[in-house]
């Protein structure tokens, strides 16, 4: 009898290195980052057009609102294949951005990605429909403990200690700016100190020095500054003022 949940359980678990908060949204969150995706199909079905890959099937703009409140959104279909042993497999997925809007501060946007982001959108959603990501998807990611397990289990599989003491390599600096530009803005959202506490967690000590130093500002009373100088503060013996 075959095991139809053997990928499943291999990819359900996602690397926490590899997570990025939602931001720019009407809710807050978690998202696998797409390249990790792609890492992740690759180790599974071999190189993308071998083993795996997609068609763009249709792509088209929409169009709401009108004055300040308009914007553009747009959609794209793609076919997803890939070769499992020796039975290909196949399924389709709609992703969509928005490619024009007014933001809260009445500044007209242009997002020239936004094809691009459609098309990766869709292929992540027709990844989760294999297992890939499942425990951010199937809301496992809510759960700080899951999390913490998570983590564990990933850096098991890389044979490194759980908090690397090691100094912030470069090219992960870049990534802890944009992961603290998130965190700016989830702070001033509901449940977004949720979601910078489940991440800082995470972090190790001197990933921790590179936030606080980042993030420290000058807010004061109850600024998302004030209030992530707050919990680095209170949670990183390293942090000073």
């Amino acid at each position: 009898m075959s095991d139809n949940k053997a990928l499943w359980r291999r990819v359900f678990t996602t690397d926490p290195k590899a997570v990025k908060l939602i931001t720019g949204k009407q809710y807050s969150g978690n998202s696998p980052k797409p390249y990790w995706i792609i890492e992740r199909l690759t180790d599974e079905f071999g190189p993308c057009g071998i083993g795996w890959g997609f068609n763009i099937m249709s792509e088209r703009f929409e169009h709401f609102g009108e004055g300040k409140s308009a914007e553009t959104l747009h959609i794209a279909c793609i076919r997803f294949w890939y070769v499992l042993g020796d039975k290909r497999g196949e399924l389709e997925q709609v992703g969509q951005t928005r490619a024009s809007y007014t933001t809260s501060k009445d500044r007209f946007l242009v997002d020239e990605d936004a094809p691009k982001k459609s098309v990766t959108d869709a292929l992540v959603k027709c990844a989760s429909y294999l297992g890939f990501a499942g425990d951010i998807f199937s809301g496992r990611w809510d759960d700080s403990r899951y999390v913490a397990e998570a983590n564990k289990e990933w850096r098991e599989r890389e044979r490194e200690p759980a908090n690397d003491e090691g100094p912030v390599k470069a090219d992960r600096l870049q990534e802890l700016q944009e992961i603290a530009a998130d965190m700016l803005q989830l702070a001033g959202e509901d449940r977004g100190m949720e979601a910078v506490r489940a991440y800082y967690s995470l972090a190790d000590n001197d990933e921790k020095i590179a936030l606080w130093g980042m993030l420290k500002g000058e807010g004061k009373g109850s600024t998302p500054e004030s209030r992530l100088r707050a919990l680095i503060k209170a949670n990183s013996p390293h942090a000073t003022a």
